[in-house]
C-alpha cells in the first residue's frame, strides 16, 4: 500500500461517515452533516445582521438645525442637534451670520440665507455649499413640495415682496399681485404668506391673492415669525405680550416682551399665549411636536400635554431671529 493510499485511509478512519440513529431510518429522516449544520447557522447569523442594519437603515437620525453664536464671535451661525440631544455640530462658518434654515422636502438638502450674501443652499452636514441669490437682503427661504422651487423675500421698494426662484437659483421673479409678504411657507395646499396681520394664499405664479384665512397674527412682531402645521391647520408666532406687574429691567417704563403663541387657523382663530420670552417655533415633521429656541438650548414641546424637553446647545447661544427647521424624513 502506499503512503497516500495509508493517508487517505487515516483520514477517513479519524471522519467517518455521518451514521443514522435507528429510530431516524425507521421514520425516514435524515441527520444533517456538521458542515451543514453549521452553514445554517452561518445564514442565520447573516440574516439577523441584516435585518439589524436594515431596520438602522429604515430609521436615520432627523436633525433640528438652528442658528446661534458660537462662543467668541458675534454672528450667527447654523447649529444642527438631533431631538434627543445627541450629534450637536456646526454646520456653516464665516464673518456673515447665517440664518433661517429650511429642509428641502426629502431632508437631503437645506436653504439658508447668509446676511449680507445671499441666498444659499448645502447639504444636511454642511457640505455642498450653493449659492443661488446675490441680493444681500434675501432671507426667509421656503421649498415647494417637489422640492422644484424656492420662494424668498427681498425688499422692495418700501415693503417686503415674495419671490420665486428654481432650486438651483433660476429664473428669480417677483410675485408682483402678491401684497407685501412675511415669511413664506409652501404647503401641499399652495404659498402662504402672512401679511398685515393675516394669512394668505397667493398663486405662486402670479402673487394673486387666492384667500384670506382670517387669521390674528401680530402685524408688527409677527410676520417674520410665522411657521405653519404640516396638515395647514395651525400656526405658531412670536408676538407682543404684556409686561409683568413690577418689570423695571429698561428703566422708568417696562420693555418690550414677547412670547410664542399659537392659533387654530381653520376654527377659533384665536390667539393663545403658549411660551413667554422664547424665540419662534417649527413643527415636527408628524405635527405633534415644535422646537424652539430658549435661552440655554432648544426646547421641545409636546403640543399634545404641554411637556417640554430642554435641549442643550452647549456653549453655542441660541437666536431667536428665525425658526429653527426640522427634518422631515
Amino acid at each position: 500500500m502506499t503512503k497516500a493510499k495509508q493517508d487517505t485511509d487515516r483520514s477517513n478512519e479519524s471522519f467517518p461517515a455521518t451514521r443514522q440513529p435507528r429510530h431516524a431510518a425507521r421514520l425516514g429522516m435524515t441527520t444533517p452533516s456538521r458542515s451543514l449544520l453549521s452553514a445554517l447557522v452561518l445564514a442565520v447569523a447573516v440574516a439577523l445582521i441584516a435585518a439589524v442594519a436594515a431596520q438602522g437603515a429604515a430609521t436615520p437620525a432627523r436633525w433640528i438645525v438652528f442658528a446661534a453664536t458660537p462662543p467668541g464671535l458675534p454672528v450667527n451661525q447654523l447649529f444642527r442637534i438631533q431631538p434627543s440631544g445627541k450629534g450637536l455640530r456646526q454646520i456653516t462658518t464665516g464673518k456673515l451670520s447665517s440664518i433661517a434654515p429650511a429642509f428641502s422636502p426629502d431632508g437631503k438638502r437645506i436653504a439658508f440665507a447668509r446676511s449680507g450674501a445671499g441666498i444659499f443652499t448645502m447639504n444636511a452636514d454642511g457640505t455642498g455649499l450653493r449659492r443661488l441669490t446675490a441680493d444681500g437682503r434675501d432671507s426667509f427661504p421656503a421649498w415647494s413640495p417637489d422640492g422644484k422651487q424656492i420662494a424668498f423675500v427681498r425688499p422692495y421698494k418700501l415693503a417686503w415682496d415674495a419671490y420665486v426662484m428654481s432650486s438651483f437659483g433660476a429664473g428669480q421673479r417677483r410675485l408682483s399681485q402678491a401684497p407685501p409678504s412675511g415669511r413664506p411657507s409652501w404647503t401641499a395646499g399652495g404659498l402662504l404668506i402672512p401679511s398685515g396681520g393675516d394669512l394668505l394664499k397667493i398663486d405662486a405664479t402670479s402673487g394673486h391673492v387666492q384667500k384670506y384665512y382670517g387669521a390674528d397674527i401680530d402685524a408688527v412682531w409677527g410676520l417674520h415669525t410665522v411657521a405653519i402645521s404640516p396638515d395647514a391647520s395651525t400656526i405658531t408666532y412670536v408676538g407682543a405680550r404684556i409686561a409683568d406687574r413690577g418689570d423695571s429691567d429698561c428703566g422708568d417704563g417696562p420693555c418690550q416682551r414677547y412670547a410664542l403663541y399659537i392659533e387654530d387657523i381653520l376654527k377659533s382663530k384665536t390667539p393663545r399665549k403658549l411660551v413667554p420670552d422664547v424665540g419662534p417655533a417649527t413643527f415636527s415633521p408628524d405635527g405633534t411636536s415644535l422646537a424652539f429656541a430658549a435661552r440655554s438650548g432648544i426646547v421641545i414641546r409636546a403640543l399634545a400635554d404641554g411637556t417640554s424637553k430642554l435641549i442643550s446647545t452647549g456653549t453655542a447661544y441660541p437666536s431667536v431671529v428665525s425658526p429653527p427647521a426640522w427634518q422631515p424624513r
